[in-house]
């Protein structure tokens, strides 16, 4: 069985609901989760905000945290996994920022660099993976993947 599928019956099993924040994903989590058959019965709603301002304006995001750390930073993940979780009403809140590539990456938050917020019933837990330059769709794809990974681990 596919992660999204697993995801998915566990989600039912404990009747939570999920929502994703997503920045270089695209909406891909989201987009695997609804891949599958009663994907509507965990899943409202859920955020594509690409822009700072779209993660200050709908996820509550501060702009101190962006200015202080970095758009892609565990801190920025954190508040976008609970701005989410909040404004979907979900017992799972997810955020996804990082640098995807091809070009962005920077000595200290290099191509391949995302970083990952999970709130499980209001708890916040945070991540950094360097996939490496796999190539942008790569590092989309290894992110939904860890995502998967990782909730099928925290709920």
């Amino acid at each position: 069985m596919a992660l999204e599928e697993q995801l998915v019956d566990k989600l039912i099993e404990k009747g939570y609901h999920i929502s994703f924040a997503e920045s270089c994903t695209g909406g891909l989590c989201c987009g695997n989760l609804v891949n599958v058959t009663n994907a509507s019965k965990v899943l409202d709603m859920s955020f594509v905000t690409y822009a700072n301002e779209a993660k200050i304006k709908l996820l509550g995001v501060k702009a101190d945290t962006i200015l202080s750390n970095g758009v892609v930073s565990e801190e920025v993940a954190y508040e976008m996994a609970l701005g989410v979780a909040n404004a979907a009403d979900s017992e799972i809140g997810v955020g996804v920022t990082g640098v995807a590539g091809p070009g962005g990456g920077t000595e200290k938050k290099p191509i391949g660099m995302v970083c990952f917020g999970f709130c499980v019933n209001g708890n916040v837990k945070t991540f950094t993976q360097q996939f490496g330059e796999i190539g942008r769709n790569q590092v989309r794809k290894s992110s939904v993947e860890f995502v998967f990974q990782k909730l099928l681990e925290l709920i």
